[in-house]
């Protein structure tokens, strides 16, 4: 979201659906998905597993439709001059349409995260109680550039029997809505699915959806900081998100130094415009004469502009950091690089700066891993390995709605499981708690599973 003044106009705004048959009201259209979202989460696994093979082969079999569609997307995204890197995540060329194809099919090959019993405790003899996973109901999701996302919400609210109202970035309309009609098309074949999944389209519906808090449970924003801090600013709705991408990864003194180097240019460079790619290099002073000059090296092949402080420019030539680099957000191939003193200081340089997303060490020494591993607030931390695994798929999730960098019901990437609550269900026999409490019976609390 370029500002969020634009969200802040045009309520009550009439949408005419993409079928073209009804006008109805932002409010209408999630009172169907309310609706529907009832009975979704009866539907069985067979049903969800059957409509989300269709989405599939719908997708597959209109991968000219889709690119035709998102090409006009990327002719007026490069006349509106969008950065490379917006340009980057909405192009959906082959390879990504591949990879949409795959999520889909990750997710029908997992266990249907509904009903399952997570606990059972006998109260008394044939007095049990069950706590029993759930879907959360109806989810708002607000997603910008990457219209591949609207397959992977849109695939996981399916299969955790939860409806979605899903509104894609402007840039991305054409692609957005020929993705959402192939879904919708593709799971009404059953009944059970219909107004499960709604579109909207413009800026203004934003504010609209943001005030429907009785009808929505969970939103969900994906996207800028601008539009993560103005959906939490801006509704009573739960909301589970996070804002900035701001991913470290720390080498240490002790390293294999063909490892670092390997590390620290995918967390970078293997795909720069997403917010689990690296965004500051953290540095131990012991080997960064060794280290830098091997990894700017492999940087400035891929044409990576590098920042660092007075130490780092002593060691390799690089522009000058700024106090702001430390909390920005690239999404390019931009790095800002300190060198750091020890395993405290790049803990106590993450925790100040970072946004408590993906953090990396690569060291040899298995107490520096555990202490840093330990020391970071963050909702995904690695030892030896590339910031960019922080993902829903990469994690076995199928795909994920978002990363969440909270405390509350959900951390990390959002899969199948950070969909779901649950529900306590209480089978007794004819039990009154009157002879409990004059103590005619007492209560066994026993687990039972």
């Amino acid at each position: 979201m370029a500002g969020v003044a634009r969200c802040c106009v045009g309520v009550n705004h009439s949408f005419e659906t993409l079928a073209g048959e009804l006008r109805m009201t932002i409010e209408e259209q999630v009172q169907l998905a309310k609706n529907a979202a009832l009975g979704l989460a009866a539907a069985t696994t067979e049903a969800k597993n059957s409509a989300l093979e269709r989405v599939a082969r719908s997708i597959d079999e209109n991968r000219e439709e889709i690119q035709s569609a998102n090409e006009l997307d990327i002719e007026d995204a490069e006349k509106a001059n969008l950065t490379p890197a917006l340009i980057k995540r909405l192009k959906l060329d082959r390879q990504k349409i591949d990879e949409m194809i795959e999520g889909v099919r990750s997710v029908i090959s997992l266990a249907d995260p509904v009903g399952n019993v997570l606990s059972a405790t006998e109260l008394d003899e044939s007095l049990t109680l069950y706590k029993v996973s759930t879907p959360i109901g109806l989810i708002g999701v607000i997603f910008e550039s990457r219209p591949d996302a609207l397959v992977q919400i849109g695939t996981l609210g399916i299969k955790s029997g939860n409806a979605v109202v899903l509104k894609g970035g402007s840039e991305a309309k054409r692609s957005n809505r020929i993705l959402f009609n192939l879904i919708k098309d593709a799971i009404e074949e059953d009944a059970i699915f219909k107004d499960t999944i709604q579109l909207v389209e413009t800026r203004e519906d934003v504010r609209e959806l943001l005030k429907l808090d009785s009808h929505i449970d969970l939103m969900i924003p994906r996207g800028s900081n601008a539009l993560v801090k103005y959906v939490q600013e801006n509704t009573k709705i739960p909301v589970l998100g996070h804002s900035d991408g701001l991913c470290h990864v720390y080498i240490d003194k002790d390293i294999d130094l063909d490892m670092a180097v390997d590390i620290a240019f995918d967390s970078k460079c293997q795909y720069a415009a997403v917010c689990n790619a690296m965004e500051s290099l953290l540095v131990h002073a012991d080997v960064a004469d060794e280290f830098l000059p091997r990894v700017k090296a492999r940087y400035d092949a891929e044409s990576v502009e590098l920042r660092g402080g007075d130490r780092v420019r002593a060691v390799i030539g690089c522009d000058l950091a700024s106090d702001e680099d430390w909390i920005t957000e690239y999404n390019d191939l931009i790095l800002s690089i300190r060198i750091v003193d020890s395993v405290e200081d790049a803990i106590d340089h993450i925790n100040r700066y970072g946004s408590h997303h993906t953090d990396a060490i690569v060291t040899s020494d298995e107490k520096t891993a555990e202490r840093f591993m330990e020391g970071v607030d963050s909702s995904s931390v690695m030892w030896n390995c590339s910031t960019r695994f922080s993902d829903g798929f990469r994690y076995g999730l199928g795909s994920e709605v978002g990363i969440s960098t909270g405390k509350i019901h959900s951390r990390g990437p959002v899969g199948l499981e950070g969909l779901t609550i649950y529900k306590y269900k209480l089978i007794g026999t004819g039990q009154i708690v009157a002879d409990y409490a004059d103590g005619t019976r007492q209560f066994t609390h026993r687990q039972v599973a």
